[in-house]
């Protein structure tokens, strides 16, 4: 005899179609229909036009200034992730809780905030200011400013993708591998890096995703410098403030595809790993 469905049992599969359809909603209505707007506005007035909005020499310029800046913040970035997640994740230290606190420093405080604190510091009327005036070196609204500027708000990412991966994998086969007589720099070449190479893939793509978005301390440090010190997110707001708003969208378009870039590449990152760890389970977790 088949007893009736009890009524908990009952609810659960309406339980699970609501979650899925306010889950559902929600994509929908904040990341669907804004890429809709994004991409139909661009091409609002055709291929042509779009075209020529990106390539105009101010949006040029922008682009240029983006890609220099990402370029020079992203290895830094990769340096410092590395150093800080290894030490961090495979030695103890006085200091240690402390280092990681000023790693997450800049989630804590706006970007705005931040940008600020350069002005205060190489302004013409900072700190370092008047040292810097008279050998004839510009930071504040130049481009060494948007460089600091990036750096500051991007540093953690790479690191804090990179330290709980570390932690996880444990310090054995380092300390096996120089038990065996192999330095440091080889050990960290043949058995660390190979670890956490999607892991550190993700935190660099991450980080140069963020560097080409940067707005609010790009916005204190530039001067809005059309032509000189505006990167895409700047241009992008210059435009909408002057009412072109079609071009506005082009070149935000730009930052979109980025952004929908890095997801995929996120995604492909984790299938590999995924496929590592079912073809050899005893294969540690290597991926983001």
């Amino acid at each position: 005899m088949v007893e009736p469905e009890s009524t908990g049992d009952a609810m659960i599969p309406k339980t699970r179609i609501f979650l899925i359809g306010v889950a559902t909603l929600f994509l929908v209505v904040f990341i669907f229909m804004p890429l809709v707007c994004v991409f139909s506005s661009a091409f609002q007035k055709g291929i042509a036009y779009y075209g020529r909005a990106l390539w105009e020499p101010h949006a040029r310029a922008a682009i240029h200034l983006t890609l220099l800046t990402t370029l020079l913040v992203v290895p830094l970035n990769l340096v410092f992730g590395l150093a800080a997640s290894w030490a961090i994740a495979k030695f103890e230290f006085k200091g240690k809780n402390f280092l990681t606190t000023l790693i997450d420093l800049p989630f804590s405080v706006s970007p705005v905030i931040s940008g600020m604190v350069f002005v205060l510091l190489f302004g013409a009327q900072g700190f370092f200011g008047p040292f810097l005036m008279e050998r004839g070196i510009k930071i504040i609204f130049a481009f060494p400013g948007i460089v600091l500027a990036t750096i500051f708000v991007t540093f953690p990412l790479i690191a804090r993708e990179l330290i709980p991966l570390m932690q996880s994998q444990g310090k054995e086969e380092e300390e096996a591998a120089l038990t065996l007589g192999a330095n440091g720099f080889l050990t960290f070449l043949r058995i660390t890096l190979p670890n956490i190479r999607w892991g550190l893939l993700y935190g660099v793509i991450l980080c140069s995703a963020r560097s080409m978005g940067e707005f609010g301390a790009v916005s204190v440090v530039s001067g809005h410098i059309r032509g000189v010190t505006n990167t895409i997110p700047l241009h992008v707001e210059i435009l909408y403030n002057e009412y072109n708003l079609t071009a506005a969208f082009a070149v935000a378009s730009l930052l979109v595809l980025v952004a929908l870039l890095t997801l995929l590449v996120k995604s492909v990152m984790e299938m590999k790993t995924s496929r590592e760890i079912h073809e050899n389970p005893l294969l540690k977790e290597g991926g983001p």
